[in-house]
Formats: C-alpha cells, structure tokens, sequence
C-alpha cells in the first residue's frame, strides 16, 4: 500500500496536486455555507421519560416549557395603568403570531404576582414557540425584531432558549473567524520555528486548508442525512488544522532525516510513507476510534462531534500521505527554502546526544522516585474532578454582552420563582372532566415537597398544601378528555442538584393516574442518567479499539495496558483543572468573562475525554512505533526506549505544542464551555507529551523490563501473521525480546546505553 503510494505520488506528483487543487476549490464552493445547515440542539434523549412527556404536552395539550421571555420594565411601575395596557397590547400581539401556542403575563393572569419584580417596575410575558429547536430557531427569527427594545410605549429585553440559541448561533460563527485571525499568525511564527524554513512551516497549513475545507463539506453532506450540532464546526476545524500539523510535522521530519541519511528525494518520500507514514494512518485511526465513542450516546449534540471528528481524523491522514508527497517531490530541494534557523542543509545526528535521550536515561536511572513525583502531581490536579457538579448549557454560558444572558441573571435576581424553568407533570389514563377529584390530592402533596413555590392545575392553585387560588384564565386549557398536567414551579434555580432532586422526589410520590415529568429539570435529570448509562460502552470502545491498535503495533499486551492507564491518569488532572477552573471559577477573567454556575455543562466532560484521548493514543503510536522499530533492531529494551524517545521526542513536544496553540484559540470564544472545551484538550495534550511521554512512560519501560514485550503464545502468534511491522528488514517476533541475551544485557547494564 505505502509503496504504491510512493509510486504514485511521486511519479504522478502533478497529478495529485491539480486534483487536490480542484477539491479544494469544489470542497470550498459547497462546504462553506455549511453553518447555515446545522443546528443549535441536541441535548435530549428522545427516549427518555422527561422527552416523551413534552412530546406528549406538545401534541395533546399544544403546551410545554416557554422558551421566549419578554422582560418589560418601566420606571413608572407595572401596575401604572398605561404600563399595564401596554403589556396588556404585548402580550395580545404576541399570542397571534404564527406558531406562538401560547402566551401569557402578569397582566393577563390577573396581576400573578411571581410574575412581577420585586422592585415592581419589571414584569414578564412568557410564550412557546412550537417545533424542534431549528424550527423555533427559524420561527423567532421572523417576529422577534418586533418586540425589541421599546414597544408600546415600554422597554422589552427578549430572553429564554429561542433567543438564547439563535445567539449561540451567531457566536460560534464570529467565533469561527475570530480564532481563526488570533491563532494562524501565532501558529506560523512558532511552525517557522519548528520547521525552520519559510516553506516547509508553510507546508502543513497547505495541508491543513485543505483538510478543513473537505471536513466542511463531509459535514455539510452529512446534514443531508441528520442533524449536526454548530458547535461540531469548531472542534473539527480545531482538529483538522492540528492533526494536519501533526501529521505533517512527523512525515517531514522523517523526509528530512533521509535526506540527510543519503537518499534522493524519490526514496526519501518512499522511506516516509513507509515509517511515518505507516504511523500517521493508524495514529488517525485511534484517534477516529476515540470519537467513534461518542456514537454510543443518545444525544446529536455528542454524536455530532463523532461524525465531524471520524472524518476529520482520516483525511487529515489521508491528504498527509497523497497531498504532502505530491508537494514534497514538485518543491524537491525547496522544502528549505528560506531558511531562518540552524544549518543550511539536515545532517545526520547521534541520536545518542540529544536532550531527550539523556532525559530517558536520567527517568531509568531513577524510575521509582521520578515517576512517584509526577504521579503524585497528576493525582493532585485531578483531586478537584471528585467534587464534579454538571449541568445542561442555558444563556449562562453566553458572554455577559448577551441579552437572554442578561434577561436570565435579571429573573434569577428580582424575580421570586422560576417560571420559565417550571415542571409539567402529565397524567394520562384521568376520568374525564369534573371526576378528577383525586387530582387535587395529589397536587397538594406536590405543593409540600421542598423546593416547590405553587402547583397549577385545572382545579386551580396549591401552595404549602393548600388551596390558594381559584383557576386561572387558562386552566381550562391544561385539561383533555383523558388526560390533564399540573406545572410545578420550583423556588430555587432549575438547572442544579436540587432541581434534579425535586424530580425524583416528584418521581417517588404516589400518583393517582400515569405520570410523566418533564422541563428543564427532568431533562437535566434524564440526560445524565442517559449519559451514564452510556458510559461504560462509550469507554469500552475506546479501551478495546486503542488496546488493538497498540497491540498490533507492539505485539505487547503489556504496553497498551500502560498507555490505557497512564492516560487515564493524565486526562483525571486535566479535568480537575477544569473543576477548578470553571466549575469553580478560579479562571474566571484569567481565560476571559463566564458565568460561575457551580457547575459544568454535562458534556464537556465526556467530550473532553474522547478527544483527549485520542490525541494522546495518536502519540503513543508515534513514541511506541518507533521505540518498537528501534526494538526490532537491536532486541534492547532500555536503549530503544531512549533511542526511541530521542527520535520522537522533540516531534512530540512540537506537535502538541502547536495543536495546543490550536485549542488554547478557543478560549477567546465567547461561549463558556468551549473554553473549557478547548483549554481542557490544550493541557492533556501539553501533559501528555512532557509528563506522560517523557517521564512516565520511559520510567514504566524500565521498570517492565523484558516483560514490555510479553504476549501470550497465541497472541504472539496472532501478531506474527497480523501485526503491523514498521521499518526496514523483516519484522522480528514479539516473544524473541523474551529469550535473547542482548535484551538481558541492556537491562542489567543501564550505564552501558550511556557510554555507546
């Protein structure tokens, strides 16, 4: 495969490079207007019992939880007779636009008081917009110019999840471009750097261009056939440009050492594919296997990652071994072109004097105390992820400029209950009206939970287990032939630990018909039990898929053991950094202005983890792929680990350093969580490059010894006829490593590795 690649990239360099020219102008042309084809949700499992339940209120009752928000204030008061005609005019006005199912005020419910400011010169109009989150997305667009700003008289702010997403929206398009001007002048001054000519650092973004533009039309034909989360731009346009880099950085590198080894350039590129290339395909593979995790979980948000990222991953690899060769052979010599740093021409160097084989050979002199050092550290940074608190993205996680961010802090602060964040609990299988009188029990015993400020119902009003208001302009409304709902207004904010707690309470209370719960708080609740139900899958397919990669990479079942481990290690402190850092608020103004919640969107976490993960499999195929060539080689455990670090440590550090250039550009977003998002994958990638590689795992080979290469006699076998055998000559078996002389010798002679 990697010959015929050779072959044809070389020998039809030409060839390659006017086809890659017109993808990317076709890819450009079509994929571009792709954000206008994706969506702001896909936070919900349909099947869960909070999702049935609002499709129940939507078709039965055309009812649900309002997701616009009208927040009128006049200094005047709400009660001023000309302030109450004009909020009664708004809320008229809005109840007839298309697809509003309902609209309702504190003028029109006779003066409700939770719906009026403690000040008493605010009040709000609440209304549902039907349809999924596009829909609505779609439906306020055209009307919500209309209620902005002063109508009638008096000052409206527009807040709630249909303006709130539509913001979103917005944002991570100017996000986009954005991050995009603030990190490629930085990457290209740290690439001219690590590439140390003018041309070969602008090599990779060439790469790059071109895998980002065909990612957007893979997502933009995948919108053909599902629903694609906005967000999943970011992250794959993220991902493209790094892996690009990366991919780019290794087969350079190994181009470059040929050359300087003596080969041509055809047989320099031959060499290339074949090593570094060779890794480059199935470091993408890992890492499109880690997101391939995500498809496990019920949500499109999540799984919208896996179907930008498992294509993003391959033809990052995909354009780096056709695309890069092509370029290579038509620039030739000119890769050195503009030459800013070191000599005018690579030559050949003792692997033996570099900074990271005397760093490996330092970690196994003193395996125990270096790695106990370290392992103590990532084991501090990550105590914080024990007290992980999460929660569903509302306006919070927009910038403090929104105005839904503005409109929710301003409810949360004058406002008595959450109304907009209130429960539907739905009773099927009711006797038909005016035979409900057990309904009226129930809804006591609902009013005396804690964390509950009033229950409505069609019977009217219960608070503190009692009776306090008659119905309403609208009960008649919450009732059908078979079935009715009661809105349970919490006290305290919806989306926290106690609104999780107030739906299983509600969950537990004996009822006299079938109930369903939905609202903010369900979902929340639902949403992470879906999620952990998923997880062990989801961290099953990871586990397995790196661990037979690793293996048939390695033939060690020992090896993938380690690296499963060690990143576990590593990615437990990046997300205790995160604890830390947002949950709690302690890089609140350090990484720019978010909302404190006490908690963290509950997909962050898993999201992280995947993408992390995957980063960090993609280099442990690099360090181990040419350890175990090194290996093969010289049947020396300790010199190949240091041998092997030296050859892949300075392309390791630089390539996490530059995708970390990368991620860290997302902390300029003005949304929170991809902040976090982007800070979280930033560090693990940092951590694993220094710590993980450089120290840990030389000290873990040590420590291993001869059993880094043990299998059981039928894997061994397995791998024989399986395996992936990297480098010249033919491959070496696993078990050998477990019987020769020279393996027993470099372990006992530690120092010896030193003096060669």
């Amino acid at each position: 495969m990697f010959a015929s690649l050779a072959r044809l990239t070389s020998g039809r360099s030409r060839l390659v490079l006017y086809f890659s020219g017109v993808l990317f102008i076709i890819a450009g042309a079509l994929g571009g207007g792709v954000i206008s084809k994706l969506s702001t949700g896909g936070f919900v499992d349909d099947s869960t019992e909070s999702a049935k339940a609002a499709a129940i209120m939507e078709d039965r009752f055309q009812a649900g939880a309002p997701n616009l928000t009208l927040l009128i204030t006049d200094k005047r008061g709400v009660d001023a007779p000309e302030v109450a005609t004009a909020g009664q005019a708004i809320t008229t006005r809005l109840a007839k636009e298309p697809h509003v199912e309902r609209a309702v005020s504190y003028w029109s419910l006779g003066k409700a008081d939770s719906l009026r400011g403690k000040g008493g010169d605010s009040a709000l109009v609440m209304a549902r917009i039907s349809g999924d989150e596009d829909e609505v997305a779609d439906r306020y667009e055209k009307f919500a110019s209309r209620y902005a700003g002063e109508v009638e008289g008096v000052d409206v702010a527009i807040g709630g999840s249909a303006r709130a997403n539509k913001e979103m929206f917005d944002i991570t398009e100017d996000d986009l471009l954005k991050i995009e001007m603030i990190t490629f002048p930085i990457l290209f001054i740290v690439m001219l750097f690590v590439f140390r000519s003018l041309v070969a650092a602008t090599v990779p973004l060439m790469v790059g261009g071109l895998t980002i533009v065909t990612v957007l039309l893979t997502m933009r034909i995948l919108t053909l056939f599902t629903q694609v989360s906005v967000m999943a731009t970011n992250v794959a346009t993220g991902l493209g440009l790094g892996l690009a880099i990366d991919y780019s950085l290794i087969l350079i590198k190994r181009y470059r050492e040929e050359l300087a080894n003596g080969a041509d350039t055809d047989g320099a590129i031959a060499i290339a594919l074949r090593t570094a290339g060779r890794t480059v395909v199935f470091s993408a593979v890992t890492v499109a296997l880690a997101m391939g995790a995500l498809l496990v979980f019920p949500f499109y948000f999540l799984r919208s990652f896996a179907y930008s990222g498992i294509p993003t991953a391959l033809l990052a690899a995909l354009i780096s071994v056709t695309f890069l060769p092509a370029l290579l052979k038509a620039l030739g010599p000119r890769i050195d072109k503009g030459r800013i740093l070191g000599k005018k021409k690579p030559t050949v160097t003792n692997p033996e004097d570099g900074f990271w084989h005397r760093t490996a050979v330092t970690v196994m002199r003193f395996p125990v105390p270096i790695a106990a050092v370290v392992i103590g550290l990532l084991l501090f940074l990550g105590a914080p992820f024990l007290d992980l608190k999460m929660s569903l993205a509302d306006e919070r996680v927009l910038p403090t400029s929104s105005q839904s961010r503005q409109v929710g802090e301003t409810l949360r602060k004058d406002f008595n209950a959450q109304e907009t964040q209130a429960l539907n609990i739905v009773l099927s299988g009711t006797p038909g009206k005016g035979e409900r009188g057990a309904i009226t029990g129930y809804a006591q015993q609902l009013s005396q939970l804690g964390n509950v400020a009033r229950v409505d119902t069609e019977a009217g009003t219960f608070a503190g287990g009692k009776k306090v208001a008659p119905p309403g302009p609208t009960s008649h409304q919450m009732g059908v032939a078979d079935s009715t709902y009661l809105t349970v207004v919490p006290e305290s904010q919806s989306l926290s630990e106690k609104g999780r707690e107030l739906v299983r309470d509600i969950r537990a209370l004996d009822a006299p018909y079938d109930v369903q719960v939905s609202g903010p708080a369900a979902e929340l609740h639902d949403g992470i039990e879906s999620m952990t139900d998923k997880l062990p899958l989801g961290l099953g397919v990871i586990a397995i898929s790196s661990f037979i990669v690793l293996f048939l990479f390695t033939g060690s079942v020992v090896l993938p053991l380690k690296a499963l481990v060690l990143n576990c290690l590593s990615l437990s402190a990046t997300l205790g950094v995160l604890v830390w850092g947002f949950q709690d608020g302690h890089l609140e103004g350090w990484v720019g202005d978010f909302a404190v919640t006490g908690t963290i969107t509950w997909t962050v976490p898993v999201l992280l983890f995947c993408i992390a993960f995957g980063l960090s499999m993609d280099y442990e195929v690099f360090l181990l792929s040419r350890i175990k060539e090194e290996h093969d080689r010289t049947q020396d455990n300790t010199k190949a680990v240091a041998r092997g670090l030296e050859h892949t440590g300075s392309t390791v550090t630089a390539a996490a350093a530059l995708i970390s250039i990368v991620f860290l550009g997302f902390v300029f977003s003005s949304i929170s969580y991809m902040k976090a998002v982007g800070l979280g994958i930033a560090l693990a990638v940092l951590m694993d490059a220094t710590l993980v590689r450089g120290v840990l795992v030389p000290a873990f080979m040590r420590l291993a010894g001869r059993a880094n290469w043990w299998s059981p006699g039928p894997l061994r076998a397995l791998h024989a006829r399986f395996g992936l055998h990297e480098g010249d000559g033919p491959p070496v078996a696993p078990g050998a490593a477990n019987v020769t002389d020279a393996a027993d010798a470099g372990e006992r002679d530690l120092e010896s590795t030193h003096r060669d």
